[in-house]
């Protein structure tokens, strides 16, 4: 039993911890966003607005429409409520 614990004291005492760096540069730098492990460049790629169509259709907007581009599409936001152009008349979509 002694012979076991001081072969294992020598084994240990000749591990030395190697302290260089193993990767010179880091590749991604928090707070740029075109990194890839940037958590601005994630938090940019994962919260996409989705678009969904409704089943109402209406043949003319409300007044005072504002026209707004939400991922490419032009909507028609209308107060609270979103519309997009269906041929002749618009349907009702809902952004989250």
């Amino acid at each position: 039993m002694v012979t076991a614990i001081a072969s294992i004291a020598a084994l240990t005492s000749d591990i030395t911890l190697d302290t260089r760096v193993v990767v010179a540069d880091a590749s991604a730098v928090i707070g740029r966003p075109a990194t890839p492990l940037s958590y601005a460049g994630v938090a940019r790629r994962t919260t996409r607005r989705m678009i969904y169509a409704t089943s109402v259709y209406v043949a003319t907007l409300p007044p005072n429409c504002t026209t707004i581009v939400i991922e490419g599409v032009a909507l028609q936001q209308c107060g609270s409520t979103y519309y997009q152009a269906s041929g002749a008349q618009y349907v009702v979509v809902e952004v989250q």
